[in-house]
């Protein structure tokens, strides 16, 4: 991918990912054509040994903060380091590298801040209640933000360069909030989000961070978030400062 004078930076938040990490960062280098940096979440596997090994900068957490904290130290990275551009993709080998290409180029461009890439747009199924609380989630997010998101949850999106600084600053952090809250704060501070269909791939190893019962914890406690957002509107608008 040609990104002329803009850096592009490619973030992976990793928990004990050292079965699948290595391939995905090979691949990032060869089709994206990136800088890497891997953000250990207190790993305590291989992670990242193997992802130093195959040409990532890798920074560490001191124990596991939360994808959200990965994703706040990654986006600091990026703004002392003057990149233009941040896409996340994750180490579990799900998200498609080439589908990355479709998320930096409206960021490159200028034609958006925000990125999101959505497994629901080319035809991603889920079903029972997660399926009814994403549906929910989207009908109530796209009203706010007066754009339509149909993948509210998706963790494969772009950061262009209006949206790293302040982003580094007012990421949230507590897990869902860092996806779908990040839409709320991200209409606060006027960025233009724009939603990409995307590929999705079964998960090549590792675990899911969070199981059925503390996610529907964190589903209800983010409905609670979304309710109250408007009162920390001035808050978060103060982080573009």
């Amino acid at each position: 991918m040609e990104t002329g004078s803009k850096k592009v930076l490619a973030i992976i938040p990793a928990l004990n990912e050292a079965e699948t990490v290595a391939a995905v960062i090979a691949e990032i280098h060869s089709v994206v054509n990136c800088d890497v940096l891997v953000i250990d979440d207190g790993s305590t596997d291989a992670t990242v040994a193997i992802a130093r090994n195959v040409g990532a900068t890798v920074v560490s957490h001191p124990f596991n903060l939360g994808v959200g904290a990965a994703i706040r130290t990654g986006l600091l990275y990026a703004d002392r380091l003057d990149y233009s551009v941040v896409v996340q993709i994750d180490a579990d080998g799900q998200h498609d590298v080439n589908s990355a290409i479709d998320l930096i180029e409206p960021a490159l461009s200028g034609n958006a801040d925000l990125v999101l890439g959505s497994r629901f747009a080319s035809g991603y199924q889920v079903s029972g209640l997660r399926a009814l609380g994403m549906r929910l989630l989207s009908r109530i997010v796209s009203r706010r933000i007066g754009v339509t998101i149909t993948d509210t949850t998706s963790g494969f999106r772009a950061f262009g360069p209006n949206a790293v600084g302040p982003f580094a600053r007012a990421y949230p952090t507590e897990y869902l909030s860092d996806t779908v809250e990040a839409l709320l704060i991200a209409n606060d501070l006027g960025f233009r989000i724009e939603e990409r269909s995307v590929t999705m791939h079964p998960r090549l190893g590792g675990q899911a961070s969070a199981g059925w019962s503390r996610s529907s914890y964190l589903m209800v406690r983010l409905f609670l978030v979304i309710a109250f957002h408007p009162l920390r509107r001035s808050e978060v608008q103060g982080s573009r400062k």
